[in-house]
């Protein structure tokens, strides 16, 4: 204060006026947006247990082919090399259907026991009340496919066709694609892979990367051709977003039945019964 200033020392009426502060503005700190929440995916599982889940499947079904290799070339075959009986259609199939019952119990192992969860509640069954839609849907889509297979380079000799040569081996491959192969590739890929990888990076990549999965395991069938194994990829996609959006394992099994169904029937119709395979390759 200048020298010129006659306010009374003491005088808290005549001291400057206090610098008054705002209150503080009240900041609602809202979490982030996790990618649970946005897919609404949150498995119990891990990815460490879906790729310990793939190595045990690959594993017993090389376990099952070679141990009924052996079993066949001591009991039955008994002049055919090793490698032969192995390449085996009908032995291929039977093995396979094998190791896919097997990874059945480990996936209810796996979800029951070391987990302690429902089975059908962490894949997400939830079987559909109008569930031949569904099956519908698969067939109508195998003879979209069909269709559209037409336009892209399809190999006339591929490792499938071998399971055609006879009609035990065709009734074989089409009961098994119709029964366990749907089931066990459903639950592995649609319920188990994709709700691990919707979680962490996002229901549309999860699709994708899925999709190719399915595609790649299919890809030996098929000579590892691009037109084919194009056409599984497609297949993979419908059945992920089935998934995805029905939240429901159950109705993939669906789609995927009526898919194989579908071809199954297209061949038995032009092979007359699987009596005449050999129009097959005509």
């Amino acid at each position: 204060m200048s020298e010129g200033s006659h306010f009374p020392a003491g005088d808290p009426n005549n001291s400057p006026a206090q610098e008054v502060l705002p209150p503080e503005p009240h900041i609602e700190i809202i979490p982030p947006v996790s990618r649970v929440n946005r897919s609404g995916e949150n498995p119990v599982w891990t990815g460490w247990d879906v790729a310990l889940l793939a190595l045990v499947t690959l594993g017993t079904i090389l376990f099952c082919i070679l141990f009924l290799t052996f079993a066949a070339q001591k009991l039955l075959f008994h002049n055919l090399s090793f490698a032969d009986i192995g390449k085996m259609p009908l032995l291929s199939v039977i093995a396979q259907g094998i190791a896919y019952t097997a990874v059945l119990i480990y996936m209810i192992v796996l979800v029951v026991a070391v987990y302690h969860q429902n089975f059908e509640s962490a894949v997400r069954w939830n079987w559909p009340r109008r569930w031949p839609i569904f099956i519908a849907g698969g067939a109508l889509l195998a003879m979209a496919l069909q269709g559209f297979a037409h336009f892209l380079p399809i190999p006339t000799d591929m490792p499938i066709d071998e399971f055609f040569n006879t009609p035990a081996e065709a009734w074989s491959l089409t009961i098994f694609g119709v029964t366990l192969a749907p089931l066990i590739e459903e639950l592995f890929f649609r319920g188990f892979l994709y709700p691990v990888l919707a979680r962490r990076l996002g229901v549309v990549l999860a699709i994708i990367l899925t999709a190719a999965g399915f595609g790649l395991i299919h890809g030996p069938q098929l000579g590892r051709a691009w037109g084919p194994v194009l056409v599984i990829f497609i297949v993979g996609i419908a059945l992920t977003v089935t998934r995805a959006v029905t939240k429901s394992v159950a109705t993939g099994i669906l789609v995927h039945i009526g898919y194989n169904g579908m071809l199954s029937a297209l061949l038995f119709w032009a092979s007359d019964g699987f009596r005449h395979l050999e129009r097959l390759r005509t």
